[in-house]
């Protein structure tokens, strides 16, 4: 009797364990994703670029060569991003509070960025030196020489500080998305499907 009761029992153990089970976990390793962005590489951009843009201003501001009242917003501005870039190098911790204040400081840094290239390109229009052309006064034709040189540089540098605005922009927006992938601030995170295998009983 106790034989033909193991029996039952043997014969019932497989249906109730079956040989392949699929269940739904998160994964883990997903954070692993934010550092495809290599973020210490982009961080590092965004604060060298933004630090080269605010001596940059500040020669021009220390020559007289620009307004405070524009000035004064882009330096704010230019900050905004260079914290952007350390909260990014900071997040290589992968930890979640970092990741989720770096896509914040991101998305500001993105706003930022678009600021201070309308604000270059409105400074590329302005004019601060009126050249004279109606002496021929030798004195006046060689500072009217030198007024187009002092023109054409600001233009080539405002010009310059356009293209480095839109690759601010451009890195922000890399950076913002790859932390919204993982911080899961947008949607819950997703789950992976796990198949286990089980190996069928041994039979004696």
């Amino acid at each position: 009797m106790a034989d033909e009761e193991a029996g039952m029992v043997e014969g019932v153990s497989p249906a109730q364990s079956p040989l392949v089970q699929v269940s739904f976990q998160r994964n883990d390793n997903r954070k692993q994703k934010y550092l495809e962005a290599e973020p210490k590489f982009l961080g590092v951009t965004q604060i060298g670029l933004s630090a080269y843009q605010i001596l940059s201003v500040s020669v021009f501001l220390a020559k007289d060569l620009s307004q405070i009242s524009t000035d004064i917003p882009f330096f704010i501005s230019s900050l905004l991003v260079v914290i952007a870039g350390s909260v990014a190098v900071a997040a290589q911790n992968l930890h979640l509070p970092t990741l989720r204040a770096c896509l914040g400081m991101q998305i500001v840094a993105c706003v930022a960025s678009v600021f201070n290239m309308i604000t270059t390109l409105i400074k590329m229009e302005m004019q601060y030196f009126y050249c004279w052309h109606y002496s021929y006064d030798n004195s006046t034709i060689h500072i009217g020489e030198i007024c187009h040189m002092i023109d054409n540089t600001q233009s080539h540098f405002y010009a310059e500080g356009v293209v480095i605005q839109v690759t601010l922009l451009a890195i922000s927006v890399t950076l913002a998305s790859y932390c919204c992938k993982v911080a899961n601030c947008c949607a819950p995170a997703p789950k992976v499907p796990v198949i286990t295998v089980q190996a069928p009983p041994v039979q004696q």
